[in-house]
């Protein structure tokens, strides 16, 4: 399943796959503290949630780091199989968690106060997710990593995520649709579902007939 370049190059990938990772934990455990603190002072169900999204990553870029460092034949890709399995229920919880926190939001007609620190540093983080995702990426396929390819997907999700909450915010604020919280929550947690069951089927093990 994972057949990329040895030696020096793949090592030298191995390195800088691990640096990404470790970056984007740093910025997401960074990201727990900030948003979930300005989520509750301006009653925002979408900042918070976006706050507990970053533990949810954290976990997915911890079972790559475990996976990358393990140098141990990966027999029958059961290490891969099981690493993107992990990722998949690492998109499943953060899809139910979204999708039951802004139906919830909608059913109580939660009307969230505006947050410009929130909204600036929900851009800035979009900018550093998106450029992440794209390095992650670009290495897994250089290595022919499927979990790092997974994960970047995450990352990606965790971009979008900003930026759907950051227009929501600014909705709230200049057009006062209190609405537009909940569902840019409910949107991203759709697509987290999907991105789950994608990354579910690709850690299912393959029978070899032979």
């Amino acid at each position: 399943m994972e057949a990329g370049p040895a030696g020096a190059e793949g090592q030298r990938l191995q390195r800088r796959a691990l640096r990404l990772e470790w970056v984007t934990n740093a910025w997401n455990l960074m990201e727990v503290v900030v948003t979930v603190t300005l989520g509750i002072r301006a009653g925002s169900l979408a900042l918070i949630a976006f706050g507990l999204d970053s533990l949810v990553e954290v976990f997915a870029s911890t079972v790559v780091i475990v996976h990358l460092r393990d140098g141990r034949p990966d027999v029958g890709d059961r290490r891969t199989h099981r690493a993107l399995r992990l990722i998949a229920a690492a998109f499943f919880t953060l899809s139910g968690y979204l999708i039951v926190v802004s139906v919830r939001s909608l059913i109580l007609a939660n009307r969230p106060s505006g947050s410009p620190f929130g909204v600036a540093y929900l851009a800035v983080t979009a900018c550093v997710m998106f450029g992440l995702a794209v390095l992650k990426r670009d290495t897994s396929r250089a290595m022919g990593s499927e979990p790092l390819g997974r994960e970047a997907a995450m990352t990606f999700l965790d971009g979008c995520l900003a930026v759907g909450i950051l227009v929501a915010l600014v909705l709230t604020s200049t057009a006062g649709w209190w609405w537009a919280d909940a569902v840019a929550a409910f949107g991203v947690g759709c697509y987290a579902a999907r991105a789950g069951v994608s990354s579910w089927r690709q850690g299912a093990p393959h029978d070899h007939v032979g």
